[in-house]
């Protein structure tokens, strides 16, 4: 059975744009995981951590046959492959991030992973792009769209487009 999931991207180290493409690409080379399609990628600033630089994220939406925990090795994995430490702090500069954000209606809360991903509300970084591939999408848990939960997000950043740059 296929499940609909949602991952949050983000880089600030690095050639942000190529560690964003490069996890999508390595996403799409599992088996189990297909129909990859990413949003816009979006300039936001650090929220927590301000001493560090901008990121560049993302959102993907993919389905999958891997339940979640499998669904987080994949992640963790390809996290692993771009050159992510294995044992990293929150809130610091990374070459790659990903959260899974939903994985079909799962509600998970575990030491692990909690799915869905809590800081979905409150994350204009994720709402964005997340309402630019699916604003009908109703969150399990909330039961919202993420376009309602959009409207009332607290998260006052400021999120700029980024316009990927191509040689001419």
């Amino acid at each position: 059975m296929s499940e609909t999931v949602y991952l949050s991207l983000g880089s600030n180290l690095g050639d942000r744009e190529a560690n964003l493409a490069g996890a999508i690409t390595v996403l799409g080379t599992y088996s189990e995981i297909q129909d990859v399609q990413s949003a816009s990628f979006y300039e936001t600033k650090p929220l927590y951590n301000l001493d560090q630089p901008d990121f560049l994220n993302t959102v993907v939406k993919c389905h999958t046959g891997f339940n979640p925990f499998k669904m987080l090795d994949a992640v963790i994995n390809i996290e692993i492959l771009l050159g992510r430490s294995k044992k990293h702090e929150k809130n610091q500069p990374r070459i790659i991030d990903i959260d899974i954000l939903c994985h079909g209606d799962a509600i998970i809360e575990t030491e692990e992973l909690t799915i869905p991903h809590p800081g979905i509300l409150t994350r204009l970084f994720v709402l964005v792009p997340f309402t630019e591939l699916d604003p009908d999408y109703i969150l399990p848990l909330w039961g919202k769209s993420i376009s309602e939960m959009l409207i009332y997000c607290p998260d006052q950043s400021v999120i700029n487009k980024h316009l990927i740059q191509t040689s001419a």
